[in-house]
């Protein structure tokens, strides 16, 4: 038997007549008061006859005074307190015993450890007690965490449990990659089927590698996009071996300390995939130089392609995406009014002259085309936004085209007050009248001014109030 599992053999003082000859009855029982939580004098017959309590000790043990000390255990105790009389009488060494007392003011016990001996031979009987309270609460708050963490594993393995069921079971096919080396970490029994190949080949290859010459650096940017945005939905890229079209969607999670990205792949239309014309048409409007977006019944903005991007001056197509788009396209005030209610009277929109703003406050003129398609309950518009360029057949001023708006006003009639419409009338027909004789006088503000029958003063405060031409100087132009 090991020397851990062999009892202790209490070891006295090597000179206790030297070191301790001089100590009275009184010292003595101090040091016996100090050296435990409670200490017991009992006759031979086990009967208390004095107690102790030290500073952590229970009051209650001024009470078994005078009681025998099997009576003042628990019942399951009692073989215990047995044990320790016996082998006290006996003299053999002391053994430490937990022994339980019942307390009158809680229903949890008072656990004590116990050792007894006896003080000389024929003497009293001494038991040295230590209260375990704040070992059985430490005990028990342990029991109670290991409890709950039994509890958390138990949920958690459940959980991992259906999610890995869900994940297996799941019609949509769904890839997991490792964001660091955009590397297929693993991929569920629909994503196999889809892609067409065994799981030891999918998995551990590049994730844009599944993907033809013209949608891999859609797959690139679609992977980088995660890292910097929690979501991407809804990205066209073709098969690299079956050319078939796919929507892909992500999410960025954390898993094991480490970045993951869960990717979502379906065939366009419900699973039906396009035939090739269809495919093709939607690379097209992807790459056209036409700024394209898809908006909507709120005109809020579903998708944009690469050109829209661009005259928005955004880094990618999430920051546009929901977003209105009369944020980058139309003047603010009537001239929205007048695009968007052309749009719900006839349900289509040619070629409307308007300007396009970007983040950086540059703008643009452009030409506007756009459908409102009902689908049923679904409602959403399309637009194609154009730079605006001369063409036979409209008419120009100053090198510059007119937008024509007067049909378009009349619209507006029955949806817009007369008062805001006459003020919005003239404040273009102002400014065009100011445009063009910029134009004729090649920017003289003072012949400009002349010729619309203006005072210099009021010209420079048109001028201000439209923004038009350099203001710094002190001047106010050419004279």
């Amino acid at each position: 038997m090991s020397d851990a599992a062999t009892p202790a053999v209490p070891i006295g003082f090597s000179a206790a007549d030297a070191r301790l000859s001089g100590l009275a009855a009184e010292n003595v029982g101090a040091l016996l008061a100090a050296a435990s939580d409670v200490t017991l004098v009992l006759d031979s017959k086990g009967v208390i006859v004095d107690a102790a309590i030290g500073a952590n000790g229970s009051p209650l043990a001024k009470d078994w005074i005078g009681k025998p000390w099997i009576e003042t255990v628990t019942v399951e105790s009692r073989p215990k307190v047995e044990a320790l009389l016996r082998d006290a009488l006996k003299g053999a060494a002391p053994r430490w015993r937990q022994v339980n007392h019942p307390s009158p003011d809680t229903a949890a016990d008072l656990p004590m450890n116990y050792a007894a001996t006896r003080s000389h031979p024929g003497g009293p009987l001494v038991a040295f007690g230590r209260d375990l309270r704040a070992l059985a609460t430490l005990q028990q708050r342990v029991a109670e965490s290991q409890q709950e963490m039994e509890r958390e594993y138990a949920r958690i393995r459940s959980a991992e449990k259906r999610y890995r069921l869900l994940f297996q079971l799941a019609a949509e096919a769904i890839l997991i990659l490792d964001a660091s080396t955009h590397r297929i970490v693993e991929a569920n029994p629909a994503a196999l089927a889809l892609l067409g190949k065994p799981v030891k080949k999918l998995v551990g290859g590049s994730f844009t590698d599944l993907f033809d010459d013209a949608s891999r650096r859609v797959a690139q940017s679609f992977v980088a996009a995660l890292l910097v945005a929690p979501r991407v939905d809804n990205v066209h890229a073709a098969l690299a071996e079956s050319h078939e079209a796919l929507l892909l969607s992500g999410a960025l999670f954390r898993q094991e300390g480490a970045n993951a990205i869960l990717v979502a792949l379906s065939r366009i239309h419900g699973g039906a995939a396009l035939s090739i014309e269809k495919a093709g048409a939607l690379l097209v409007l992807e790459r056209m130089p036409d700024a394209f977006a898809l908006t909507d019944k709120d005109r809020r903005i579903l998708m944009a392609n690469a050109a829209f991007v661009d005259l928005a001056q955004v880094a990618s197509e999430e920051r546009v995406r929901g977003e209105p788009i009369e944020k980058w396209i139309g003047r603010p005030g009537l001239e929205v009014d007048v695009l968007f209610a052309n749009l719900q009277t006839h349900g289509v929109l040619r070629n409307f002259s308007t300007v396009a703003r970007g983040e950086h406050g540059t703008t643009e003129d452009v030409e506007v085309s756009a459908v409102d398609v009902s689908d049923g309950a679904r409602r959403c518009l399309g637009f194609c936004i154009r730079t605006a360029a001369w063409r036979p057949g409209r008419e120009r001023l100053g090198g510059r085209e007119l937008p024509r708006t007067a049909e378009q006003f009349v619209d507006l009639v029955g949806r817009v007050s007369l008062k805001n419409l006459v003020r919005e009338t003239t404040d273009l027909i102002e400014r065009l009248c100011i445009e063009a004789a910029l134009d004729l006088t090649k920017d003289n503000r003072a012949s400009a001014a002349e010729m619309l029958g203006l005072s210099r003063q009021a010209f420079y405060v048109k001028l201000r109030r439209y923004g038009l031409g350099d203001l710094d100087d002190a001047t106010g132009g050419v004279d």
